[in-house]
């Protein structure tokens, strides 16, 4: 498989994160996102005429939204990543899919306008991602009660994959988690898996400061 990739991306890293955490082995194409605009020029336009990415080929599939890639990758590599057939948790796993959609347009998009000065008004993209945060934080808590560490379940699946980057990466647009402790520890979840892999912002766990014992002795 081919993924047309920048390495500053959140949603190239998703794609590159899921690869790894499945076995998957990816051709990395760079691309010259900024300053080039090369995700704007023919050759990929071709591929993708939205004019995003990432992109990844494999033989004649062309797939051009990320959270489409996570459930390739894990059905190709790793299937218990989907989730399992229970339809509660199923829905689950779609409902945070989708959900991550709206991290990318508000944390996403507050992150680019402070790294890459694009339009926006950030005042009401942090506020919208803040909303988001919030929300996350109410349904990993819900979580926790039911004993589980993960969005879905009480193992990592595609969702958490989906909304971890933009999350993690939150403060580069000027959004704090310092307010969210169950998304830290989330965070801290994700980062120990095996065959985790970092990004730019975005390091191991063994580089994070340790978290502070939440309320009622549960870590």
């Amino acid at each position: 498989m081919k993924l047309y990739d920048y390495v500053l991306s959140p949603s190239c890293y998703k794609v590159r994160l899921m690869a790894a955490l499945t076995g998957v082995a990816l051709d990395i194409r760079p691309v010259d996102f900024h300053p080039g605009a090369e995700h704007r020029g023919p050759e990929l336009l071709a591929l993708n005429p939205a004019g995003s990415i990432p992109i990844l080929e494999d033989g004649d599939l062309v797939l051009t939204e990320s959270s489409a890639m996570l459930v390739y990758l894990a059905a190709k590599g790793a299937p218990q990543w989907l989730g399992n057939d229970a339809a509660e948790q199923g829905a689950r796993v779609q409902q945070w899919l989708s959900f991550s959609h709206r991290l990318t347009a508000s944390l996403g998009a507050a992150r680019l306008h402070e790294m890459l000065l694009r339009p926006g008004d950030i005042d009401a993209l942090r506020g919208q991602g803040t909303a988001a945060l919030r929300e996350l934080e109410a349904g990993l808590v819900e979580q926790r009660i039911r004993g589980q560490r993960f969005l879905a379940s009480d193992r990592p699946t595609i969702a958490d994959i989906a909304c971890f980057p933009y999350v993690a990466l939150a403060p580069d647009g000027g959004v704090w988690l310092d307010p969210y402790p169950a998304i830290r520890l989330w965070s801290r979840a994700i980062r120990g898996i095996d065959g985790f892999i970092e990004m730019p912002g975005i390091h191991r766990l063994h580089e994070l400061k340790p978290e502070p014992v939440l309320e009622g002795g549960e870590a």
